[in-house]
């Protein structure tokens, strides 16, 4: 679902509001999502699932399976989701 599709069905949804108040809401939701991110912060939304960070450890031994050569791997943080029980009932119906 695209950003157009989201602030479309929030229009549906609220139609008293513009369409630069939707995209303000928009705005400031994705910028409270990347800040606690960043903040090492867990989200958590409820019937929906959960959003945080997850440090990946260095690897040391990692191959280029092209030309075999060993590389380092730097440490990382990814953003995971774990999604809720209610979004894994309703998926797998």
């Amino acid at each position: 679902m695209s950003r157009l599709e989201i602030l479309k069905k929030l229009r549906e949804k609220n139609p008293t509001l513009n369409h630069q108040e939707l995209e303000n809401i928009l705005d400031i939701f994705s910028e409270s999502l990347e800040k606690a991110l960043l903040d090492n912060k867990n989200i958590e939304l409820r019937g929906f699932g959960k959003i945080f960070v997850k440090k990946i450890k260095a690897k040391y031994n990692a191959r280029n399976p092209r030309t075999s050569q060993l590389i380092y791997v730097p440490e990382k943080n990814k953003v995971r989701f774990r999604a809720s029980k209610k979004l894994k009932k309703l998926i797998n119906k």
